[in-house]
């Protein structure tokens, strides 16, 4: 071994957390600054605030873990309440931890840097829009379908004879009010989209502005997965138990 080659240079903050974006939410909640200012090596950077470094560690592990759903999996095959409840604490909850974050994070930026990224206030925009219709479609399907459709999948599976007394049928409100709303949610995800060229950020955007678009794109996936799950697995199951039940 050559004695005199230098031992390989640790990567900073900033470096941390443009190879892996989940990054930055560690060091945001220990005010350790990623992005402009972070041009400190892990340990330096922990030293500097007072950190215990396996603390930091433990934390950069824990976000960076992948949680990895199987390609195999059938959600066609999965029972009506299951998938009703999968839909409500994994995407449902998933977007009311997110919209308010990226909200506030995306205005912060956008108001600090329109002069080097101007087109961010029209992604701003219609995240905004986004969200609000998100917040609101969320809270009607929790409020009113899903406990509909739980009555109903409860009174398929019974064969009560009396289940079309239940059926308000959910074939007008899909029709006018949620399918609308869905349409709605997928053009102004197509939008953010075209403005943020499929969140594909330029060469010398800056840490923070990659952080966002990587969040972005996460948000994107999940809502597709989400919205899938309901147009083309639930809402048809529940129309068909429908169709069961008024012929009782």
């Amino acid at each position: 071994m050559n004695q005199n080659t230098a031992p390989a240079a640790m990567p900073t903050i900033s470096q941390i957390v443009r190879s892996d974006y989940r990054t930055a939410d560690v060091f945001k909640k220990w005010g350790i600054n990623y992005c402009c200012g972070g041009n400190l090596p892990l340990q330096e950077a922990c030293a500097v605030k007072n950190i215990s470094l396996p603390v930091i560690e433990e934390d950069l592990q824990a976000a960076t873990k992948t949680v990895q759903l199987s390609n195999s999996l059938h959600f066609n095959e999965w029972p009506v309440f299951f998938l009703v409840d999968y839909i409500l604490y994994v995407h449902h909850a998933y977007v009311k931890q997110a919209v308010p974050t990226l909200r506030q994070t995306l205005g912060s930026f956008v108001s600090g840097h329109n002069k080097k990224y101007p087109y961010l206030a029209a992604v701003e925009e219609t995240f905004q829009n986004l969200s609000e219709v998100l917040i609101q479609h969320t809270l009607k399907e929790e409020e009113s379908i899903f406990p509909y459709v739980k009555q109903i999948s409860y009174t398929y599976e019974r064969k009560e004879t009396y289940g079309s007394l239940f059926v308000r049928t959910m074939r007008k409100p899909l029709a006018e009010t949620i399918a609308k709303e869905h349409d709605r949610i997928s053009n102004l995800l197509i939008l953010l989209r075209e403005q943020t060229n499929h969140y594909r950020f330029k060469e010398d955007a800056c840490t923070n502005h990659q952080v966002i678009y990587h969040k972005l794109k996460e948000f994107d996936a999940d809502l597709v997965q989400h919205k899938h799950l309901e147009n083309n697995i639930l809402f048809p199951k529940v129309l068909q138990m429908e169709k069961t039940l008024l012929k009782l």
